[in-house]
């Protein structure tokens, strides 16, 4: 039994059990704050974090915003545009990673931790399966608060990123395969949808939450037969009220699930799973009784998938066929309509950064909202992420011991 006092003292310290003083946030003025949009770097990323529009906005109240030269060609969006808005455009990239704040789309690699001056901001988004942990540690050692934007909540609990994002790659997906069931890209010769006095083309959706619920609302809208299947009683429930007409919806028993996909034209795979893999809904022997030149979209490709013959295609190669069946299995469909994309994003981060700079900083901003606080996963160099720490083995912290009270 240890009775010195001195190693009782210590080992509270380390559990963190020591009584301290109640720490009071001093409030702050209104700030300006210091933003740095970078060029994406990742694979076919064409979306960019802040369109002109939004710049203009936030620059015309007291903000500073510095883009890096070429950051908006994916989208469309021309230096000029930027440089119009009030934007600052930089050439060297190490101008744009010394801002306060760091506002991009696709997560961070070691390069672009390595340009960051220490004791910043960063929103990105997070890839938690393919995160990697090196990256984590240089944050940390960098005292780097990270913010997730696909962990972000609204005032009403919704991840209101990964909602919209949702929204737009459900929509994509019946777009894409109305254009692959064409004859000139190997498909059947159909047209999604129907016309007095021809069967309607028939669709499956295998999801009800965002994706599959707006891949559901534009098959239905342009004509199409549509069957959807998920796990949940609930969100069919859901989807059939928000849609506002009776569409076919079942549990996914596979009887049932392969008696529909044998006569589908079109597959949408929109299963999403919280964390890790998603699961393999979908067989090879199912997929083999498809009929030839009917199509896979599968959206959950960027969790490995729910048809156990999807493999990831790219945007240059985007679809392959086998059993003769063709599969898309793209898995940042956003960036196909990057501009959209872009937009969307700067809606929602726009009003955040205004409010930020009206709060003093991104730690006050942090400390006074809990849906933006819901997506920090490092603060100030201390791991918050209860998954990050236990996936990689890293002493984490929650969120709410760190911050002043206010």
């Amino acid at each position: 039994m240890i009775t010195n006092p001195n190693v009782l003292k210590s080992l509270i310290e380390q559990g963190g059990l020591l009584p301290k003083e109640e720490m009071l946030e001093v409030s702050k003025k209104k700030g300006s704050l210091n933003i740095g949009i970078p060029k994406e770097v990742s694979f076919q990323e064409r979306r960019v974090a802040l369109v002109p529009e939004a710049v203009s906005l936030l620059v015309s109240n007291g903000h500073k915003v510095k883009v890096e030269t070429g950051c908006g060609e994916g989208s469309n969006f021309s230096d000029n545009e930027y440089s119009e808005a009030g934007a600052e455009i930089c050439v060297d990239r190490k101008e744009i990673y010394s801002c306060d704040l760091i506002f991009k789309v696709a997560p961070p690699s070691e390069l672009e931790v390595d340009l960051m001056t220490g004791n910043q901001t960063f929103i990105s988004a997070l890839q938690i399966s393919i995160q990697p942990k090196e990256v984590l540690k240089k944050l940390m050692k960098k005292k780097i608060t990270a913010i997730a934007w696909d962990y972000i909540t609204d005032e009403t609990g919704v991840f209101s990123v990964v909602r919209t994002l949702g929204e737009i790659a459900g929509t994509t997906s019946i777009l894409i395969a109305g254009e692959l069931l064409s004859c000139f890209s190997s498909g059947k010769g159909l047209i999604l949808g129907g016309i007095a006095g021809v069967q309607p083309t028939e669709v499956v959706i295998i999801g009800a939450g965002t994706v599959g619920e707006s891949a559901a609302r534009s098959a239905i809208g342009l004509g199409a037969s549509v069957k959807v299947f998920d796990n949940s009683l609930s969100k069919l429930r859901r989807l059939q009220n928000n849609i506002g007409s009776k569409v076919f919806t079942s549990i996914i028993q596979p009887k049932v699930l392969a008696k529909a996909i044998r006569r589908a034209d079109v597959v949408i795979g929109a299963i999403r799973s919280p964390f890790g893999k998603t699961p393999c809904i979908v067989s090879e022997l199912m997929v083999e009784s498809m009929k030839t030149g009917s199509v896979i979209v599968d959206v959950s490709i960027d969790q490995g998938g729910c048809f156990e013959t999807s493999k990831v295609t790219n945007h240059i190669e985007p679809s392959f066929i086998k059993h003769g069946v063709i599969h898309y299995c793209v898995p940042n469909i956003a960036s196909r309509v990057s501009r959209t994309a872009s937009f969307a994003l700067s809606n929602i981060f726009s009003p955040i950064l205004l409010e930020m700079g009206n709060c003093g900083s991104s730690a006050g901003f942090i400390s006074r909202n809990e849906g933006f606080r819901n997506g920090v996963y490092i603060y100030k160099g201390v791991l918050t992420n209860e998954v990050l720490g236990k996936v990689f083995d890293l002493k984490y912290k929650n969120i709410e011991l760190l911050l002043p009270r206010i």
